[in-house]
């Protein structure tokens, strides 16, 4: 008997990375083991030494295939000595939760989509070359006039929920066509592995319904809003003291901080962040309590409740989950040691 493992990995195309992934058939009972591929067409070798390594690091079942069949998530490694390859961003995030795990960093990231029509680009729920009504009713809304591709999303949704990933809610966003679904609470790094495995569920949920799903920063220009990844974060002493949530949250705008964060939290940044459509301009740092136009909010109920959480609002859809959590994880529970 035999089952089959998609083995998943992130290639090295810039400016935003983008998941590839192929099928090995194993015996029953066999180890997983490593695997190799062409990196010469993903963008992380050249074509005189293109192996590169496949290292399974995360393991789920398959709720497509279904059966004994599963997913696994790789790490990519170089094939002289298995040493992370320069585009493997779990490796940091690895060494981020090995140095402050002991403040138990937990994260939940909030992935906003667009669904678009594969061969016209333009977004589910705008009529064909125009625009549909002004934003407004679109946001968690409910009826056929404001609302496409509902089917998807529960679909997604429960194939998530079969792979044992921490799903914890989706809505459909502000601009039609647009929808989030939220992972987590989870650490440093599983937070990148289970939003990486969520995104791949939902590409694989778009090849049935013929939709490309897009995670760019603003899918449409002119007065609809962008795509972000807000990012909660939370630790230990978050959960418990009001003070250490400010302490968070200000550490975030300390001198030199926005700027590197800003290098990390995805492409497009300032077609975004430009202080309109519920942001902060890209070249400004603020934090505030229930204020979606600030960098980074504090919600009111840890404000109430005088402990909890704070949102981290600039990381655009686009941005790599490992890396944010990285800088998030480093920045905050540096400031909090």
């Amino acid at each position: 008997m035999v089952y089959r493992a998609e083995y998943i990995w992130i290639d090295g195309t810039e400016p935003t990375v983008q998941l590839r992934s192929k099928t090995k058939v194993v015996a029953d009972g066999e180890a997983l083991g490593i695997w190799g591929y062409d990196g010469s067409s993903t963008n992380q070798a050249t074509g005189d030494n293109s192996d590169v390594v496949l290292q399974p690091v995360f393991q789920c079942p398959d709720p497509i295939r279904g059966g004994n069949d599963v997913l696994v998530l790789c790490e990519v490694a170089l094939s002289a000595d298995f040493s992370p390859h320069p585009t493997n961003t779990r490796a940091a995030a690895r060494e981020s939760l090995e140095k402050y795990g002991s403040q138990e960093p937990w994260f939940g990231f909030e992935q906003e989509y667009t669904m678009l029509d594969p061969v016209t680009g333009w977004p589910a729920g705008f009529p064909e070359g125009g625009f549909p009504a002004a934003q407004g009713p679109y946001y968690c809304g409910v009826g056929a006039e404001k609302i496409s591709g509902r089917e998807l999303v529960e679909l997604h949704t429960t194939w998530c929920i079969e792979a044992g990933l921490q799903i914890s809610g989706t809505n459909a966003e502000v601009m039609p066509g647009q929808w989030e679904f939220q992972i987590g609470p989870v650490d440093t790094v599983s937070v990148g592995d289970q939003l990486w495995m969520a995104r791949y569920l939902l590409y694989r949920a778009g090849e049935l319904f013929d939709v490309a799903i897009s995670i760019d920063a603003k899918p449409m220009k002119g007065d609809w809003n962008g795509a972000g990844m807000h990012s909660n974060f939370s630790t230990k002493a978050m959960r418990e003291s009001y003070a250490a949530v400010e302490t968070a949250a200000q550490s975030l705008g300390a001198p030199g901080k926005p700027e590197e964060h800003l290098l990390g939290y995805g492409a497009g940044i300032e077609d975004r962040l430009t202080g309109a459509h519920e942001t902060q301009r890209y070249d400004q740092f603020s934090y505030g309590v229930s204020d979606r136009g600030a960098s980074v909010r504090i919600p009111w109920q840890v404000a109430r409740d005088q402990k909890g959480y704070i949102e981290d609002r600039r990381p655009n859809a686009n941005a790599d989950p490992y890396v944010v959590a990285t800088l998030m994880t480093n920045t905050c529970c540096e400031a909090l040691v």
